[in-house]
C-alpha cells in the first residue's frame, strides 16, 4: 500500500479555501523579520525557532495549513507535527514565494 507521507497544498487551492472563508488555521513559520514583509491574510506566526512551545496552542485533529518561505522549513515543521499526532497538516507549496509569484503579483518579495 502506497502511503502518502507529505500532504501538500497549493497556492491556488489555499486562496480558493480562502475565498470561500473555509475554517482552518494558517501558520506562518518563518521569522518576525520575515513575517514584518509580508504575510497571508489570517496567518498566525509561529516561527519555526520557537515551534516546540507553540504546539500546544494546536489541536491534533485541527485541519491546518503551515507555511515559510519557499516550503522547506514548513515542511519540516509538517513532520514534526506528523510525529507528534497531529493528522490534517497541509504544506503550502513553494511557500510565501509562490504566493506571490502564482497569487499576488503585488506582493513585496524578498
Amino acid at each position: 500500500m502506497l502511503i502518502e507521507h507529505t500532504m501538500k497544498i497549493s497556492p491556488a487551492e489555499l486562496k480558493a479555501r480562502l475565498d470561500r472563508g473555509e475554517k482552518f488555521r494558517l501558520i506562518d513559520v518563518r521569522e518576525p523579520d520575515e513575517w514584518a514583509i509580508n504575510r497571508l491574510p489570517t496567518a498566525e506566526l509561529m516561527p519555526m525557532s520557537q515551534f516546540q512551545q507553540h504546539v500546544e496552542e494546536l489541536e491534533t485533529g485541527e485541519d491546518i495549513v503551515v507555511y515559510c518561505h519557499h516550503g522547506v522549513r514548513s515542511g519540516r515543521v509538517q513532520d514534526f507535527m506528523k510525529a507528534k499526532g497531529f493528522t490534517d497538516v497541509k504544506n503550502l507549496t513553494g511557500g510565501i514565494d509562490a504566493w506571490a509569484t502564482q497569487v499576488d503579483p503585488a506582493m513585496k518579495r524578498y
